[in-house]
Order: structure tokens, then sequence, then C-alpha cells
């Protein structure tokens, strides 16, 4: 049995980022940039104005000036090559040319017309209203650099250069096989012993939260041959495979015999942890195999501390990990036994409570979570007023 610590290492050191490929802009979303990007153009490529006013022409300055004569109109995709001159004003809009010449661009709102003469109302700064060509990025320049996570704003900040495909990694394909007997499927009339499965569903929307997606589901029995049959044929077909039960040491936890028989790579099992201990992690074929405890809150608990890690390492973004924080307590505890305890909490601002009914098998609690307190095997309490090591959960 090995510590928290030590496994979220050997996740790291034995999960490889997969290959990249090119995908159009648009479906983007999601995926991390293999490649430095660099501006194809600069952005903005020209001088543009940041509201809708008036351009004026360049005066010495010398005496105040309030008065312009009104020599034109330049709107937002007028590509006249356009220019005033001194003593005049031309009316303009937000993200249109700023024609030559031009000085400042006043608002509309500081502003008075009559006929064509323009009166400003307000004091005149060279330079004011007016973006700069490059602003945001010169011609050849690394616009968004290697690794970097690809968000709405970046997609539309790479469309605004004309960019039209990207270079990214890809994200794995995931699988998930459920074990258990006395599982039914939602919608089947319940019999005594028998419970409705509802890890799938956990763990496939824990999946889709983080931008990943679920190749295939299998829901199959204890059976050595069921189970050795189903993980060999889901191994060669995807990425990362996770397996929720079958995983301890009872008579028909066939998990981890199955993998045995396939040869699989063993790299830990058991981890010094409450909730959460009988977890596995291996590869086989190539593909990463995570065999999580049964018990709701233990596999989805299981599933954010060490296979979201893992997804997230494939895909590119080792970085990218839950946020932790140092919380002030508003609970006390008491520790039982020496094992390092996950426990389900609230936060608020800088302050977290631990909540009631922290058994493997509860999800009510883990519903309403929405951060784990980490109590380190080390420490046998934690008191009310303390800082405590609070990771927050993903809410979306």
């Amino acid at each position: 049995m090995i510590s928290v610590e030590e496994a979220l290492k050997l996740v790291k050191q034995n999960t490889n980022t997969l290959e990249n490929i090119s995908v159009k802009l648009n479906n983007s979303l999601g995926f991390v940039l293999a490649e430095d990007i660099y501006a194809p153009i600069s952005l903005p490529p020209f001088e543009q104005s940041a509201m809708d006013g008036y351009a004026i022409g360049f005066f010495d300055g010398k005496e105040p000036k309030t008065k312009f004569k009104l020599s034109g109109e330049v709107k937002a995709g007028d590509i006249r090559d356009l220019s005033v001159q001194k003593g005049e004003a031309m009316r303009i809009f937000t993200g249109a040319r700023i024609p030559r010449e031009t000085m400042s661009v006043i608002m509309q709102e500081v502003v008075t017309t009559q006929g064509d003469e323009v009166k400003i109302n307000d004091t005149i700064t060279e330079g004011s209203n007016i973006r700069r060509v490059g602003e945001q990025v010169n011609k050849g320049d690394i616009a968004l650099k290697k690794n970097t996570l690809i968000t709405p704003a970046g997609i539309g900040y790479l469309a605004g250069l004309g960019i039209e495909t990207v270079r990214v990694y890809k994200k794995p394909k995931i699988g998930i096989i459920v074990t258990g007997n006395e599982l039914i499927q939602p919608g089947n009339t319940i019999q005594p012993g028998q419970i409705y499965e509802s890890n799938s569903s956990t763990l496939s929307a824990a999946i889709t939260s983080a931008k990943f997606e679920v190749k295939t589901i299998e829901i199959i029995s204890d059976d050595l041959e069921t189970t050795t049959r189903c993980i060999e044929k889901m191994t060669d077909t995807v990425d990362l495979v996770i397996i929720s039960g079958g995983i301890s040491v009872g008579d028909y936890d066939f998990v981890g015999h199955s993998l045995e028989n396939l040869n699989a790579n063993k790299i830990f099992y058991k981890i010094n942890q409450k909730p959460g201990k009988p977890i596995y992690f291996g590869k086989k074929s190539g593909c990463l195999v995570f065999a999580l405890p049964g018990n709701p809150s233990a596999s989805l608990l299981c599933f954010y501390l060490y296979v979201l890690p893992a997804m997230n390492k494939m895909s590119g973004n080792s970085s990218l990990s839950l946020e932790k924080k140092k919380l002030i307590s508003r609970s006390n505890y008491r520790k039982k036994g020496s094992r390092a305890h996950f426990l389900k909490s609230i936060s608020k601002g800088d302050e977290v409570e631990i909540l009631e009914g922290q058994s493997s098998a509860m999800l009510h609690t883990f519903a309403v979570a929405n951060a784990l307190v980490y109590v380190p095997a080390d420490k046998e309490e934690l008191l009310k007023g303390e800082l405590v090591e609070t990771i927050i959960l993903p809410v979306n």
C-alpha cells in the first residue's frame, strides 16, 4: 500500500501525452495547442477607432481649438485611404480605419454639431481613442504558446487573426466498465438484493464536465471469463479504461485476477487513504487502466484525484489540476486509523465546513459538496479555526 503522494507521482510518471493532430479552429474548444501559434498579421492590422465619434485633424496646439469643419464620414469596413486636414473633423465609427493625419478621436458624447460645424466640448488629447497597429499582437510574434488550453476567447482571438486550423494534442478515448451482479439499470423494477447502477452515470458526467468524451460503456456481471474478455476487448480499442467495482479481495471480485491473466503491468494497487483504498493503476497494451472501488463516493473521489490528472496529461495539459487552497476550518474532526482522509465539504469565502455523511457508499453528501478537505496520514485531528488543505471540486 502506497501513500497518496506516491500514487500521484506514479500516475504522472507513467502517463504520456498523446500524438498531435490538426483540427478546425471551431472544433478545437477544450483541446491543448501542440505548437506555438505565430501571428500571420498584426492585430489590429490597421489603426482603428475605439468608439463612435469624430476624427480630428492635427493642429499645432498652441491655442485651444474647439470648432472644426465636418469633411466626411468613415464607417467600419470602409477601405478607402482617407485623410483629414487641419481644422477638419470626420465622422467615424467604432472599428473604422483611422484617416491619415488624425490627431485624436473624440467621443460623440462630448460633441455638438450644427450643419457642417463640429464643436468639441472637452479637452483634446493627442492619440486618444485610437487603437494602434499590433496593440494585441504584432505580425510574426507568438500569439498563443504551445500547451495553451483553447478556450472560447482563444478561439475568437485566433479567428481574428484569420487562422482556420490548429495543431492540438489528441484527447484520450475513454471506456468505462462497471461490474456487479447486484446492479440493474434505472427503469427496471428493483428486487430485494438489487441496486440501481449509478457509477457509469456519475463517471460519464464527470468526464463530460471535464471536456472529454466516453467512447464506450459496458455493464457486466461478476464473472472471471466475462470480466477478462471485456477488459481485453476494451483495452484494445481505447486509450484509458476506468473499471468500477470488482477490485477488492472478495470471492466475486474478478478484476484483479483478469488483469493478471491479461499480463497487465501493475503500477500500484491500494492507496493509504479513506475512502478509496482499493484502487489499481496499470497498463495493458499501451492503454492506461484504473480500477476504482465500486462504492459510489469512493469511485468518484478516486476519479478526481487520479484519473482526471492522467486524462489531462494525455491531452497535453499536464499543468491542469484541481485547485487547492488553505482555508479556515469551521469544523472539528478526529480521524480514526492511520490512513489519509478526504472529507466532503462546503467552502465559502476563506472558510470550509466538513459535512456529515462521509461514507464511501453515500453520494448524497458529494452531491452538495464543492470541496474536499485533506487530512494527511500523519495527522490525527483538525481543529475549528485552523488552516486546512482544501481541494476545490468542479461544479459545472
